[in-house]
């Protein structure tokens, strides 16, 4: 069973307003490691991000509701993982419908969510929407869940020779969502199949996609500069690197960054 620390940093980008949350439970300090109680049922660490829309105060509202209500219903069910998966992003989605419900005027709003237990037998997520969920290895990025916004599909298009790959990166298209959690069915859910076995030194980073700004190849080298410095120094030096682009539409950026300790007994 592997202990794990973890820390979040974030930035409004170019906008005044933030529609991005981000919560991590049981809600330690967050330099702190989540520690496996003596009993041998070690507690897991569960973090969860949201990404919002639906305009400023409908969009922040959204997010933050979708990761409250995630980690509440985690937390209440003993169901195995992937079912308590499942339920918490029920019960997140649930939670907005009532708010529209009960306010009209808020209809339209929703988020993106990527979930994921750091627990006894791995790493398991739920995700919706673009959100990307990252694992770090021996100085290698891959990206762990689906993307359910257009890119993968404008991507295909220009492997296909359909369209050019310069055609694909500047389509306006390209950031609009394929599923969401609004309330309503959700039309694409992305859950891990089997749980992902980490070793120590792996890095797993939840973001919203404000973080895209950044190429591939160059979180990986982030991430790798700063790895050994822990969790707190990587996500800084994230946020930093996308403020450092100075990009004039920059959208809220938020990552969640957790490090895979030794195994402990």
């Amino acid at each position: 069973m592997h202990a794990f620390d973890h820390a979040s940093h974030a930035t409004r980008g170019a906008r005044n307003y933030q529609e991005d949350t981000a919560v991590v439970w049981p809600g330690a300090d967050q330099s702190a490691p989540a520690a496996a109680p003596t009993n041998g049922n070690a507690q897991p660490l569960v973090a969860v991000l949201a990404d919002g829309m639906g305009g400023h105060a409908g969009g922040a509202l959204a997010s933050r509701m979708a990761c409250e209500s995630f980690i509440k219903a985690y937390a209440a069910n003993t169901l195995p993982e992937k079912e308590r998966l499942v339920e918490a992003l029920r019960a997140a989605n649930d939670a907005i419908a009532a708010t529209v419900t009960s306010n009209p005027m808020l209809n339209g709003m929703g988020s993106t969510l990527v979930g994921v237990v750091f627990g006894k037998h791995g790493v398991e997520w739920v995700s919706v929407g673009d959100s990307p969920l990252l694992l770090y290895r021996r100085g290698e990025i891959a990206l762990l869940n689906e993307d359910h916004s257009l890119a993968p599909e404008l991507d295909r298009m220009a492997a296909a020779g359909k369209i050019t790959a310069e055609e694909a990166r500047k389509d306006p298209r390209r950031h609009m969502l394929r599923s969401a959690v609004t309330g309503e069915d959700i039309d694409m859910v992305d859950l891990s199949r089997k749980p992902l076995q980490v070793e120590a030194g792996d890095y797993i980073i939840l973001a919203s996609d404000g973080l895209q700004t950044l190429e591939h190849g160059e979180i990986e080298r982030v991430v790798t500069a700063y790895a050994a410095d822990g969790p707190n120094a990587v996500a800084s030096a994230l946020i930093r690197a996308v403020e450092a682009v100075r990009d004039a539409h920059q959208d809220n950026a938020t990552v969640v960054v957790v490090r895979a300790l030794d195994a402990t007994a």
